[in-house]
């Protein structure tokens, strides 16, 4: 039950973080929008304290999305790896 609700956390957490990077919703038009377009998700797994997790990171056009969340690369948070 935690490792659920930790999960959809990071998920709401990724898709907040593209909509402020992109300026707009997902589905949503507006001029500040231009040239960037979303591209679904991709799955990547993460190992938390609570339990492996599978996120879907959203894929962006026209911009880099590095989310301040997770770092690049990682698989685990540095507290599983002590």
């Amino acid at each position: 039950m935690v490792r659920d609700s930790v999960e959809e956390m990071l998920k709401e957490l990724l898709e907040k973080e593209a909509e402020s990077l992109m300026q707009a919703a997902c589905y949503e038009r507006s001029r500040t929008r231009q040239g960037y377009h979303r591209s679904g998700h991709y799955d990547r797994n993460h190992t938390t304290t609570s339990g492996d997790v599978t996120l879907h990171v959203p894929r962006l056009k026209g911009v880099s999305f590095e989310t301040a969340i997770i770092e690049r690369y990682r698989r685990r948070e540095s507290s599983v790896e002590e």
